[in-house]
């Protein structure tokens, strides 16, 4: 359930910057790959079109825009993390997606967004990391050429559980949820996009998507115990948890992975929305 593929270098984020943490994004945009390309041909993103992905991560994101717009077409990334942003271009270039590029930018600094104006500017799994939600919001919307578009796609996580409920899941969820809010993210930030979307002057959203996804425990334990073991540094500092008890409730997932393997996993929803910049 860990929630970014941007990956913001203040000093409050609850994500580490680990080559295994990389991994995860990696896998995890894979995952969502069908939803997030579901509303890029909702936009109608075609060849030779500009394009912006905001907080790029990994660069998964930016293989299915290169994909669309073609060799003519051109994809930059943004990110603050920029040895995770050289390997998403190194992986594109090697998959002979020539068009895409990287530039290392915090969006939380303010200043105007670097490249544009795109086609489209895209979002995933960003703002909910960031405090300055609607600014940012804002220089992404400036950022989007007459006629193009603005696409967001964030988590919900009120929906991650399972079903029953077991205190192993429920402990970890406390954890994350916890760990996340002192870093001042937003974990209902995908619920929260048309308000956001009106707050950053673009107005309602013209459509919106949501994209959930199922598992069993025996597989979607890996979803909690992944992004748990990715926040415990922070909760540790902030004392949300302790070692002890962390060790604790990894075990106790582990062992309930064995007794209810088929107990199904509901991941987070993943919320989209989008919006058409009117021609000047």
């Amino acid at each position: 359930m860990s929630t970014t593929e941007a990956v913001p270098q203040q000093s409050h984020y609850a994500l580490g910057h680990s080559p295994s943490e990389h991994e995860r994004l990696r896998a995890q945009a894979r995952i969502w790959e069908a939803a997030t390309g579901r509303l890029l041909d909702q936009v109608g993103l075609a060849p030779g079109a500009s394009c912006l992905d905001a907080g790029c991560g990994p660069g998964e994101t930016m293989r299915l825009m290169a994909q669309r717009t073609g060799p003519a077409g051109r994809v930059l990334g943004i990110d603050t993390d920029g040895a995770l942003g050289a390997s998403a271009v190194a992986m594109l270039h090697g998959t002979g997606h020539r068009n895409g590029r990287f530039i290392q930018h915090d969006l939380a600094a303010g200043g105007r967004v670097p490249g544009g104006p795109f086609d489209l500017v895209f979002a995933r799994l960003l703002l909910f990391h960031l405090p300055q939600r609607v600014a940012v919001l804002t220089r992404l919307w400036d950022a989007v050429a007459p006629g193009g578009y603005l696409v967001v796609q964030d988590y919900d996580i009120r929906s991650a559980g399972v079903l029953p409920a077991l205190g192993s899941v429920s402990e970890l969820l406390r954890v994350i949820t916890a760990a996340f809010t002192a870093a001042g993210c937003d974990v209902h930030a995908g619920a929260c996009l048309a308000q956001l979307f009106a707050q950053a002057g673009a107005g309602s959203p013209d459509g919106t998507d949501v994209a959930g996804r199922i598992e069993p425990l025996a597989i979607g334990r890996a979803l909690f115990e992944g992004t748990f073991r990715s926040v415990l540094p922070a909760a540790l500092a902030s004392g949300i948890t302790t070692k002890t008890d962390a060790d604790a409730a990894l075990a106790a997932i582990g062992r309930d992975a064995i007794r209810h393997p088929d107990r199904p996993v509901l991941w987070p929803l993943l919320i989209g929305a989008w919006k058409r910049k009117d021609k000047e």
